[in-house]
């Protein structure tokens, strides 16, 4: 029996034949497990959806209530039954609620990771690693360049840039589903208990995580007058990052404009963005994290997908690891979010 008779690429995603699910499916299908809730991996449409409470939750909140005509919730370590496979859902530490796909069948087992990280985030659950026959990865950051800094460093160097220029507000690029938070949750844990103004669009998501028990703080709307500029000074405003360069930004006093995504380790695409203080703070594990993951679990096989698989491959082949490229497309590299209508676009 080979691997690919439990799961396969296909232009859907990757399919279970035996169980006849698909995970992360990128087209509408009859039956999806979704590992979690970022636009490029939940979609609407699927007749039937399993998935943690939390990812559940999450695509309601993004896509109305009637985001499938049934939702199937499935709390991290239960196993259900899909058409005699198991499924089991683990922590992904990617975002609330992300999950690991642990799919088992007639004594094989393959993990299906999602989008993964492996550093400690007061966000969502840690990463919980699972033996099996093949661990399928992800690799968006998998090239031995990408060294991700301390989160606390970069959220240090954000602050020291708040005190030395407090007549100034601080418009940070945030994803709404994920990053936003856990930029909050980081600014907490270094101390800062002030107030964090946040744009409209990511108000629900901020609300849903706190309802999950994610302590925020105290926030507030980023609500001042669009004409004249000059508001909140020495302030620090969360915004997608399609808002930081938009009008919207301009109602704020001199705003030093900062992003934090793992990208903004490549000095190109800061400048690119326009962005003057880019912070590294990633959702995704970094290329020690991917091959620490790798020797760690020590798989029969690798699949790696929806990244830098070239990079990984080589790694693995150095050192007699059995590993493939899936290239699946419809899966975003710009850490794996995307902005969707009504979670990014600006607010005037």
């Amino acid at each position: 029996m080979r691997f690919e008779d439990l799961l396969r690429p296909t232009p859907q995603g990757l399919y279970c034949p035996p169980g006849d699910f698909f995970i992360d499916p990128v087209q509408p299908v009859a039956r999806a497990v979704i590992t979690h809730g970022h636009a490029d991996h939940a979609r609407s449409g699927h007749d039937a959806v399993l998935a943690t409470p939390q990812t559940l939750a999450i695509m309601a909140e993004r896509y109305g209530e009637a985001f499938t005509a049934r939702r199937q919730p499935s709390a991290y370590g239960e196993a259900t039954d899909i058409g005699g496979v198991s499924v089991r859902l683990v922590p992904a530490g990617h975002v609330l609620g992300s999950a690991q796909a642990v799919v088992s069948w007639r004594g094989m087992t393959i993990t299906a990771s999602g989008d993964y990280k492996r550093r400690p985030d007061a966000t969502c659950a840690p990463f919980e690693p699972v033996r099996s026959h093949v661990f399928i990865s992800e690799a968006t950051f998998g090239l031995p360049v990408f060294v991700h800094p301390p989160d606390g460093e970069e959220i240090a160097r954000l602050l020291e840039s708040v005190r030395q220029f407090p007549e100034r507000t601080h418009l940070v690029g945030a994803y709404a589903l994920g990053k936003a938070q856990r930029v909050i949750r980081l600014l907490r844990e270094a101390g800062w208990d002030r107030t964090i103004h946040v744009h409209g669009a990511l108000e629900r998501l901020n609300a849903l995580y706190q309802r999950e028990g994610v302590d925020l703080g105290p926030l507030a709307s980023a609500t001042v007058p669009a004409r004249g500029g000059g508001g909140l000074p020495g302030e620090i405003v969360i915004a997608p990052p399609s808002a930081t360069q938009d009008r919207w930004s301009r109602r704020f006093a001199e705003p030093v404009t900062a992003f934090a995504s793992g990208w903004m380790g490549v000095r190109a695409r800061a400048r690119q963005k326009g962005v003057e203080l880019p912070l590294v703070i990633s959702d995704h594990a970094d290329w020690a994290e991917l091959t620490d993951t790798f020797t760690e679990l020590a798989p029969e096989e690798v699949w790696i997908t929806h990244g830098r698989e070239e990079g990984l491959l080589r790694w693995c082949a150095l050192r007699g690891q059995t590993a493939r490229a899936l290239r699946l497309v419809g899966y975003d590299e710009e850490e794996g979010e995307v902005e969707t209508p009504g979670s990014g676009a600006a607010i005037d």
